[in-house]
Parts: C-alpha cells; sequence; structure tokens
C-alpha cells in the first residue's frame, strides 16, 4: 500500500521575504536591523548600468552604512570570484552582504558569505548539508525573474579546475531577507525574459515531478507553473508591464519554495553539467532539456505530469491514456519555448557528440539526479543529450 505523503516527515525552509513596487529600496533597513555595520554589497556590470544596484546603495546610504561593492560576477559565478569576493569582504572588514542581481551574484554572494564564516574553500562545501556555520547575514534583492536563489537553499558554482559546476545545498545559504521588487525585472532584454522565465518553468515542473514532493511544494509548483505559463510571452512583449512583471517575479517566488524544498530532477543535472562544461547560459540549457526529460519521465509518474499539462492549459485527454497525455504535454512545452524565441538545439551552442559522455558522467553524480521521478543510468542520459543535440 502507497504510503500518504501527507503523513511524511517534512522539513521546509523559507527566508522572510517581502514582495511588491518599491521592495528594493529597503535593503539599507533590513541591512540595519540584521546588526549589519559595514556592507558588502556583491552584483555585476549589468546590473549597476541598469541602475538597480543603484537603489540598493541609495538605500544604504539612507541608513548610514558604508559599503563596498564587489561586481566581478560572470554568467556562471566561478569558484575563483567567490574566493576573490570573501577576501574582499574579508580586507574591507564587511559584516553582512546585499546580492543585487539574477542567480549568478546572489550564488556568489551566498559562496562569499559561507566561506568567510568557515574559513574553507568554496568547493569543500559541494553537495547536501556540508556546510557546517551559517554564513554572514544575507539579503537578496533579485533582478530576474527565473533563478529564484533569493529564496532557495541552493548554491550553484562552477569549479574551473573540474569544469564542473558545485552544487552546494544547505539551509545555511538560505538569505536572512529576499526584497522581491517587480520593477527590477523592467531592465530585462527580451532573451533574458525568455530564459530566466524558463528557468522558473523549469523548477516548477521538475518541483512537482520530485519524490521528495509533498502538498506544500505542489501547491507552490502548480500555481508557478500556470503564472509563468500564462504571463512570460507578455512580459516578453511588454516588458515595462509592471503587472505582467509582477506576476512572473511571483511565478518565480513560488516554483523557489517549491523546488528549494523538494529539490529538481535530471534536466537541472543535466544543465549543470553543460554550464560547468561550456559556460552555457543555464535557463537556456534547462529550456531546450525539458521536454527530453519529460518525455523520459512520463510513464514513471502519469498522474502527476497530466496536471502539470492541465496547469501549462494544454488538451489533456482522459486519465488512463498515458501515450495521448505525454504528446498533449510536450506539445505544450515546445509551443510555449518557441513562442520564447527558444529553437535551437545544443549542437548549435557548441555541444558534440565526443563531449556526451563526460557530460552524462558528471550528471550522473549531480544531487538533483536522487529526486529525479525515475533511476537513469549514464546510457539513459547520454540518450537524452543525444535527443538535445
Amino acid at each position: 500500500m502507497t504510503r500518504n505523503k501527507l503523513l511524511d516527515l517534512r522539513k521546509f525552509v523559507a527566508p522572510e521575504f517581502v514582495f511588491g513596487d518599491g521592495a528594493a529600496g529597503l535593503a539599507g533597513r533590513y541591512a540595519r536591523n540584521l546588526g549589519a555595520r559595514r556592507v558588502l554589497v556583491v552584483t555585476d556590470e549589468g546590473v549597476i548600468r541598469h541602475g538597480c544596484a543603484g537603489l540598493v546603495l541609495e538605500s544604504l546610504a539612507r541608513e548610514g552604512l558604508p559599503n563596498v561593492v564587489f561586481q566581478e560576477v560572470s554568467s556562471n559565478p566561478r569558484d575563483c570570484e567567490v574566493m576573490a569576493g570573501a577576501e574582499t569582504c574579508l580586507r574591507e572588514g564587511c559584516d553582512a552582504i546585499v546580492a543585487v542581481g539574477g542567480g549568478s551574484p546572489m550564488d556568489c554572494a551566498k559562496g562569499i558569505g559561507i566561506v568567510v564564516t568557515n574559513e574553507r574553500h568554496i568547493s569543500s562545501f559541494e553537495g547536501v548539508d556540508n556546510v557546517p556555520r551559517p554564513g554572514l547575514p544575507l539579503i537578496c534583492v533579485p533582478t530576474t525573474s527565473g533563478s529564484s536563489a533569493d529564496v532557495s537553499q541552493f548554491a550553484i558554482v562552477s569549479d574551473t579546475s573540474r569544469r564542473l559546476k558545485l552544487a552546494i545545498v544547505s539551509k545555511t545559504v538560505v538569505p536572512d531577507a529576499a526584497l522581491i521588487d517587480p520593477r527590477t525585472t523592467t531592465t530585462m532584454g527580451y532573451e533574458l525574459t525568455a530564459h530566466t522565465g524558463l528557468d522558473a518553468l523549469t523548477h516548477a515542473v521538475e518541483a512537482y515531478a520530485s519524490n521528495a514532493s509533498s502538498p506544500v511544494t505542489d501547491l507552490h509548483a502548480l500555481e508557478a507553473v500556470r503564472l509563468v505559463s500564462a504571463n512570460l510571452l507578455a512580459a516578453m512583449r511588454a516588458p515595462h508591464d509592471l503587472e505582467a512583471r509582477a506576476r512572473m517575479m511571483l511565478g518565480s517566488l513560488y516554483a523557489g519554495l517549491a523546488f528549494s524544498n523538494a529539490i529538481l530532477g535530471a534536466v537541472h543535472a543535466l544543465a549543470h553539467g553543460l554550464g560547468g562544461l561550456l559556460d552555457l547560459p543555464h535557463g537556456l540549457c534547462n529550456a531546450i532539456l525539458l521536454e527530453h526529460v519529460v518525455a523520459a519521465n512520463y510513464e514513471t509518474a502519469p498522474g502527476r505530469y497530466r496536471n502539470i499539462g492541465l496547469a501549462l492549459g494544454a488538451a489533456m485527454p482522459e486519465v488512463g491514456d498515458h501515450s495521448g497525455g505525454r504528446q498533449a504535454l510536450l506539445e505544450a512545452l515546445r509551443r510555449l519555448t518557441r513562442e520564447a524565441g527558444v529553437n535551437c538545439r545544443l549542437s548549435e551552442l557548441g555541444v558534440q557528440r565526443e563531449d556526451l559522455p563526460e557530460l552524462a558522467a558528471k550528471a550522473l553524480c549531480d544531487p538533483c539526479l536522487v529526486t529525479n521521478p525515475r533511476p537513469f543510468t549514464i546510457e539513459d542520459i547520454v540518450g537524452i543529450y543525444e535527443k538535445a543535440l
């Protein structure tokens, strides 16, 4: 007899978060409340150029908090950047961190915080629950609606020596506060909006299909699917439509609350390998891989994937028609990704067939694979990469 998931013992983690227009301007107040005396602001050049970092710096100034800006963050944050940020933090005497940007600055900030408090190299924290001491007080101000790093217990950092992405999963990297301001996302371009939005969709789909899902994560995951599928194209076509941006930000928030607690699946395990080996955009990799992983997983959890299809607005057949349901869901996913402008294959991004065994070996060791609804062999993973090639 199958045990009711309602009775399973579960742990849920989430930071305090403030959602709405003007939230970014509260960074100084929150830093002051956390006892900060000197703040390290972790961001990147694009965020500074578009003015979002300026909102936070002004907020810190209003509270009389001195700060140091660290902006040497790549689109896939690297271990050397985390270590350089930690050195800056220690040298400047910073005792709190504010991250402003997408997933990259936020993940880098998480890494900096735990390196400083634990006095260890960032690579030593790889895996689940491997961080002995919490990082420095951390406030996140997300400027994209996709990564959900502002509410998750994940930090993803590229290991440059091994050419792979380290997944650090620990409640010690959950931010102390997330200030979620939809207005900060209006500076995102068409392509970045698409890739980050499809990243949020992937988070929601994988969290709902995860073998660690629960009634709480299910609630957030399905609503995230509905919000992203209904608002992504509108946000792309009208970037200054604050309501569309807010709905996308809400979808990203819900997806983050879902996957932070239900974890993810094979899409992310395979995408991490691509990002580590070839420094490819994470959201784009997820978008390309999603339909192929769903196709491989469908028969293991047809009821779950049927609900995802319904949340996407697909015309799903009656319960029991697994073949028809699989096809309807895949068509809905393809339609959304194509309408969002993602119509390329991995080979067009530089992935070669000879890369696949190495990529598959790395994906097989990724912690996200543990919660995929079905176990995969290395041959299964190579097969998925080949379909996406």
